[in-house]
């Protein structure tokens, strides 16, 4: 071995010492490469170039067998030729700002599709005396920007993507850089308005009351925010901007389609997460060489996929709204796949089990479907008459209000508070605490409205005929155990109420909009009762009904509902309400003539 490879070695060792890192040797060459294989901060960096007889220090990077990449193949739900991607369009129209490290932008990956803007509002390095340029630290940023955007590795391969600054080298912002960021985005859009627009937020902190607002306001001036849920293992609304209602925020999952672990880190979960998207060994751009490529994994790169398929949504149908994003990114996911035993006992119930992938088609997504999703609250206290709330974002229309509580629960009821529905659910005496759930729906010029029973034991009824009953809600006044009716829905549109009880009837009306009940009564008792809406209708609304059991609460899961029950008697049984826009009259008789073909 060459004297001079032993005495850099050892020059290294000592200079790192000196200054607190410590250094691995982990591998020597003496071949056609004198050289050695050491583990080192990136600190380390600059001292190790200025060693004498060191020609030049490159990282050990990453060889791939050329095929398509497992996260890619995922997300296709088509049919399409083995080893080729082919989503359905590559989202063009759509402008993207990217809130990260810097980006090198002469990677092969990104070339020509990404803008550095003059943005740079990052916080100095912890432990270091020299802080590097923003050029010398861009592989988070360039990874994120490849998996939106990359030739070859990108999700949306036509967006254009606008890289704001930030996080440092050590990939750490503060909450007034990232606020700093978001003004910068509002008043660029001043002079350059950009529309549809993504604005990724492959990041996470601890709560902040200040970055939620800040990230609301810009979602309310018209732009898609798409936030990692967080690597922590925890509860993503701890975290800021995960936290924020009207932000999407993802949660990552790895190639068995089970959300991300990977020693004491892993996704984030819970209700504040809205849907799961790749985030395991995802190949994407190096910033070591304008060729390389490298795996990272992380909430990150499940929402640079989650924000990549939101722009191949947005370039179908530019005119959608963060809500209603968010509901196609749902709608078009798959489903049922995570196995719940590997979520957290108490994020179970809350944590959406669907994981984000390409629509089939995006030649439909102009027309306006009827689309609705559940939204939990956090579980209430344990007192008598504690209370959850659960409310719908902005654009969305709340079509029921219903509670879940694995003790005793009071009922449920819709309030409105400085003109905005919410969906309240009461813990019951000597309950275990309840969650709320709002059934949150975006479609077609529809309104809606909740009307409550007039005295307690009276039937809650639709204001009009033309108004169709989507859901019914009641509360127990006493606090005492709720003992929910069958909804009507024939000629008289209602929610009947028992004595000492209060109905409150969620009623829709829009254009063409038709609503019918579906209902499964097990034969025997059941601990867990579900019915499911038809293909084409959508579940609005989710009731029990006892048959001398008690019953825990009905909840929406996917196009499903789903009632839980105990006690054993003659069980209970789940009520769906399932509703649509009526179809057009030659769509109807070209359907039924297809059935009678067959």
């Amino acid at each position: 071995l060459s004297n001079q490879v032993e005495r850099t070695m050892r020059a290294l060792r000592a200079r790192a010492a000196r200054r607190g890192y410590l250094t691995e040797i982990t591998r020597t060459y003496s071949g056609a490469v004198r050289g050695f294989l050491v583990k080192m901060s990136s600190d380390v960096l600059h001292m190790a170039l200025k060693l004498p007889h060191v020609d030049y220090i490159e990282e050990d990077s990453t060889v791939f067998a050329q095929g398509l990449p497992w996260n890619l193949e995922r997300i296709v739900q088509t049919e399409h030729e083995s080893g080729k991607y082919t989503p359905p369009n590559d989202g063009a129209q759509v402008g993207l700002y990217l809130m990260d490290t810097s980006v090198q932008t002469s990677h092969r990956e990104i070339e020509s599709r990404v803008m550095v803007t003059d943005f740079n509002s990052v916080p100095e390095e912890d432990g270091v005396r020299v802080h590097r340029q923003a050029n010398q630290c861009d592989s988070h940023g360039t990874h994120t920007a490849g998996v939106v955007s990359g030739r070859d590795s990108g999700v949306a391969r036509g967006v254009s993507v606008n890289s704001v600054r930030v996080l440092n080298c050590q990939g750490k912002g503060t909450v007034s850089g990232v606020m700093a960021g978001l003004e910068y985005i509002r008043a660029s859009l001043q002079t350059q308005p950009i529309s549809p627009l993504i604005v990724l937020l492959p990041f996470a902190g601890g709560f902040s009351r200040t970055l939620n607002t800040a990230c609301r306001e810009m979602v309310r001036s018209g732009a898609v925010l798409i936030a990692a849920a967080g690597n922590y293992q925890d509860d993503a609304c701890l975290y800021s901007p995960a936290s924020e209602p009207e932000v999407i925020t993802v949660g990552a999952t790895n190639a068995a389609d089970q959300p991300l672990t990977a020693g004491n880190t892993g996704t984030n979960v819970g209700r504040c997460v809205d849907v799961f998207a790749p985030g395991d060994d995802i190949i994407s751009a190096s910033s070591d060489c304008p060729t390389c490529f490298t795996t990272k994994s992380g909430t990150s790169q499940a929402a640079a996929h989650a924000a990549g398929i939101a722009a191949v949504l947005l370039n179908a149908k530019p005119s959608a709204s963060s809500a209603e994003v968010l509901q196609l990114l749902r709608h078009h996911s798959v489903q049922q796949v995570m196995n719940p035993d590997s979520l957290p006992a108490e994020h179970r119930l809350t944590t959406p089990n669907m994981v984000a992938a390409l629509p089939k088609s995006t030649s439909a997504l102009s027309d306006d479907a009827l689309l609705c999703r559940s939204v939990w609250s956090e579980k209430s206290g344990v007192s008598s008459f504690d209370t959850a709330v659960a409310h719908c974002r902005q654009g969305e229309e709340m079509f029921s209000c219903s509670s879940y509580s694995s003790g005793s629960r009071a009922g449920e009821r819709i309030e409105m508070q400085d003109g905005q529905k919410l969906c309240v659910a009461h813990n019951g005496v000597g309950g275990q605490g309840v969650y709320a759930i709002a059934r949150c729906c975006t479609g077609n010029s529809v309104q809606c409205q909740s009307s409550a029973s007039p005295h307690t034991g009276t039937d809650a009824e639709c204001p009009t005929p033309e108004h169709q009953l989507t859901g019914c809600s009641s509360h127990v006044e006493s606090g005492g155990v709720i003992d929910p009716m069958r909804p009507l829905h024939s000629s008289r549109k209602a929610c009947p109420a028992r004595v000492g009880t209060t109905s409150h009837a969620s009623c829709c009306h829009a254009p063409s909009l038709e609503c019918r009940l579906i209902e499964h009564h097990p034969s025997s008792f059941k601990e867990q009762v579900e019915v499911s809406c038809e293909d084409s209708w959508t579940l609005t609304g989710c009731n029990s009904v006892s048959h001398g059991s008690v019953t825990h609460g009905a909840f929406g899961r996917g196009n499903t509902c789903v009632v839980k029950a105990s006690d054993q008697g003659k069980g209970a049984a789940a009520i769906a309400i399932c509703c649509r826009y009526r179809p057009l009259q030659h769509e109807s008789s070209k359907h039924s003539h297809e059935q009678n073909n067959h």
